[in-house]
């Protein structure tokens, strides 16, 4: 069996700001600062991260594990505000690709995300994705995103009492970290330019796979024959 881990924003759909948003007003919430996010590229980073940077740039500190939290529980209510009233973006190629990929019994389908596990699927929920995925590793796992990879394997292997491992691993994404990340973790990477980052951008850290997107369905199901 063969083992499929997806990055959620920028790789499966765009929240069109949708997150940053969430982030701003939880932020601005607990110390009445505005905009925070605006300072912050978010692009592959893991929300721990996130929120490292929040505080380092805005208050000059590091923050508590209480702090943290409670930053994570007002974003859930925000995002979940900000999805709705705004527009989600499914990537190209996106949808049939995992209804082809779901059909097949040699393979897994999983996440590999910096989110928060309750935050990634309130985006894919939203846009009518969350069937596809009942495992993964994600941003409340590990700020690091090897760990949040390694332990969406633990979790794939624990699930499916699959003690001799899988075949292949894949980690599909739009940014170097996933590239960095998903070989650094033993897997194999497929990148796709639908992100901030540009094909050219993304070649640099030699992806095993490079795409402008996923929508050449017949090229990308080859991969995983």
């Amino acid at each position: 069996m063969k083992l499929l881990l997806f990055d959620i924003d920028g790789t499966l759909l765009a929240t069109n700001g949708a997150g940053s948003r969430a982030a701003s007003r939880a932020f601005e919430r607990m110390h009445g600062i505005k905009d925070a996010m605006d300072k912050i590229d978010a692009a592959g980073k893991t929300d721990p991260l996130i929120i490292k940077e929040l505080y380092r740039n805005e208050l000059k500190r590091v923050h508590t594990q209480d702090e943290a939290e409670e930053l994570y529980r007002h974003y859930t209510i925000y995002l979940r505000e900000e999805v709705t009233s705004g527009e989600i973006t499914v990537m190209p190629g996106v949808r049939e690709l995992l209804n082809r990929l779901s059909n097949r019994d040699d393979i897994a389908l999983g996440l590999a995300t910096g989110n928060i596990q309750e935050g990634a699927y309130i985006k894919l929920t939203h846009a009518s994705l969350e069937a596809h995925f009942c495992f993964g590793g994600y941003g409340s796992d590990s700020e690091i995103r090897e760990r949040l990879v390694r332990r969406a394997i633990e979790r794939a292997l624990s699930l499916m009492n699959h003690t001799g491992g899988f075949v292949e691993t894949y980690v599909i994404g739009d940014t170097p970290f996933d590239i960095i990340h998903g070989r650094a973790a033993g897997a194999r990477t497929v990148a796709v330019a639908t992100g901030r980052y540009t094909k050219m951008e993304l070649r640099e850290h030699e992806p095993d796979y490079l795409y402008d997107d996923l929508s050449d369905i017949e090229s990308v199901m080859r991969i995983f024959n």
